[in-house]
């Protein structure tokens, strides 16, 4: 398996920007050092930390236009906000250019923008481990310091946090929020009742 992660870095690091590369780098290791934490695959975890960019340094008309040709199916909310089908994307180019089988790790990385009610562990770290990823700030997640120690002792706060933060974040900028991220806090809200 370590060989296998090596490669998919390499490659991943030919596909990606720089600054993006070392955002997936962050996330992978984050990923794998919470995997250790709860007693989860840190091999899975940082599989799925390398992988769940690998589609996102495309414009939201390339990105739409390969989900149409692949037939990956595109919400009406995914469709004006292309941006949020780089999971999907992302999630298809690791089973077919990185012949990643793992149903769990690809659902890791179609559910890290938005989530999921009723996430995996591993989806879980993955959602968690990119919104507080190392090059992440306080400027742009002001809770990021509460988040970032909750992710450690209890994971399911740590996503309602993460939730939480984004859908504050949505509604003060006016930009549109996907139903999958709202239905996605209700859950977890409920779940801390």
């Amino acid at each position: 398996m370590k060989r296998a992660i090596d490669e998919i870095q390499k490659r991943v690091e030919q596909i990606l920007p720089e600054g993006r590369f070392n955002h997936t780098l962050g996330v992978a290791y984050l990923a794998s050092s919470l995997a250790m934490c709860y007693g989860e695959d840190p091999e899975r975890a940082m599989t799925a930390g390398l992988l769940h960019d690998v589609a996102k340094c495309k414009s939201d008309e390339q990105i739409l236009a390969e989900c149409r040709e692949f037939q990956i199916p595109v919400t009406p909310v995914e469709e004006r906000n292309g941006f949020l089908l780089h999971a999907k994307l992302g999630a298809y180019y690791a089973k077919s250019q990185f012949q990643i089988t793992d149903e769990e790790i690809l659902s890791a990385i179609i559910y890290h923008t938005t989530g999921r009610p009723g996430m995996t562990f591993l989806e879980k770290i993955i959602f968690v481990s990119d919104f507080i990823e190392v090059r992440r700030t306080q400027n742009s997640v002001p809770s990021l310091a509460l988040i970032r120690q909750t992710a450690f002792h209890d994971l399911d706060l740590a996503v309602y946090y993460c939730l939480s933060s984004t859908l504050a974040y949505l509604e003060s900028t006016g930009n549109e929020i996907d139903d999958s991220t709202r239905i996605t806090f209700e859950y977890y809200k409920d779940k801390r009742s």
